[in-house]
């Protein structure tokens, strides 16, 4: 078993899924823009960064905010959107590059595994069982389960005491700076992880978080950062 580097003390490891465990934050984009472009909405700036780290509930209530004249409730925002992903999480995603070695590897050694997304539980569900991974995790819960979404640490709480593993033995994954808060301010040591959409916040997601990996090929090789 690893005793030393980002892994010593550790019980849990528990991921954000869309961006860190997996290739999937692609598809927001493209549903975003359709979805604007089918009712003629203008996109405001730093649009990405307002929904960032927010649950699926919370997102669809700042659509619902941000444009005031889109003649739909809260439910019809998220059915139209779960429309618009579910088969593109089914068919066309996949985990990201060393993840799936990782748990197993992590398994073997004991490690329990949990997941704690801002996604909605049955996207989440959909991708997970499409991968034939689910039995792999003991916890797997979504940001619409607790109060307040990321950068709150309500959701990583909530896998770490459903695994009975306190917080400073849990390692979080994570892609976006405001997940990264959200580990840290869980009390827990947080890896970014690189991912083509959230490059452009490296600077400041290496600033956040504990480690840093390319792909989780680094963890085996030991060539992730160690940046505090």
């Amino acid at each position: 078993m690893i005793q030393t580097g980002m892994l010593e003390d550790m019980e849990a490891i528990i991921f954000d899924m869309d961006g860190t465990l997996l290739d999937s934050m692609w598809i927001w984009p493209s549903v975003d823009d359709d979805y604007l472009r089918k009712y003629h909405l203008d996109k405001p700036d730093n649009f990405h960064e307002m929904m960032e780290g927010k649950s699926y509930v919370e997102v669809a209530r700042l659509f619902l905010d941000i444009f005031p004249g889109l003649d739909q409730t809260l439910d019809e925002v998220m059915d139209e959107w779960m429309e618009m992903t579910y088969d593109r999480y089914i068919h066309s995603v996949d985990m990201k590059e060393g993840a799936h070695e990782f748990i197993l590897d992590m398994r073997a050694q004991g490690m329990k595994i949990g997941i704690a997304t801002s996604n909605s539980n049955v996207l989440a569900d959909a991708a997970l069982n499409a991968l034939s991974i689910r039995p792999l995790f003991d916890s797997v819960h979504s940001a619409c389960e607790v109060e307040k979404g990321k950068p709150s640490p309500d959701v990583y709480l909530l896998v770490a005491e459903e695994m009975h593993v306190p917080p400073q033995r849990c390692l979080v994954f994570e892609d976006v700076p405001m997940g990264i808060l959200a580990g840290k301010r869980a009390g827990m040591k947080v890896c970014g992880v690189d991912d083509d959409y959230s490059r452009p916040q490296e600077a400041r997601k290496k600033e956040l978080a504990d480690y840093y990996i390319q792909s989780y090929y680094d963890i085996s090789k030991g060539t992730y950062e160690v940046l505090t």
